[in-house]
């Protein structure tokens, strides 16, 4: 079992940033792929950004690539979102979640491959 606690959400200008953080506790924090998605009012969950248990790959949405970063340090078993050139699109309630795997090197974007996840942030982008 893992817990995850996401911070850093708040209201930002568009063309702002932010940066969100998810500590991790409980087990092995790099025995987990670690993800974030997204939920804005009226829409369905969406994948933002995914890093390795390596903290080496990542892969990110087409919606923010570019603008978005996924890191890791697992010294501190956390994972981050560094936003940048925020869009009153990025609205949403944001939620870090831990993936059970295997692999190394590797990452879902599916939230269905997620066995745990946090409680979410809000992050407001005002135009």
């Amino acid at each position: 079992q893992v817990q995850l606690v996401e911070s850093g959400g708040g209201l930002v200008q568009a063309g702002g940033s932010l940066r969100l953080s998810c500590a991790a506790s409980g087990r092995t924090f790099n025995g987990y792929a670690m993800g974030w998605f997204r939920q804005a009012p009226g829409k369905e969950r969406e994948f933002v950004a995914a890093v390795s248990r390596s903290g080496g790959g990542t892969y990110s949405s087409d919606s923010v690539k570019g603008r978005f970063t996924i890191s890791r340090d697992n010294a501190k078993n956390t994972v981050y979102l560094q936003m940048n050139s925020l869009k009153p699109e990025d609205t949403a309630v944001y939620y870090c979640a831990a993936e059970t795997t295997v692999y190394y090197s590797s990452s879902s974007s599916s939230a269905r491959d997620y066995d745990y996840w946090g409680q979410g942030t809000q992050v407001t982008v005002s135009s």
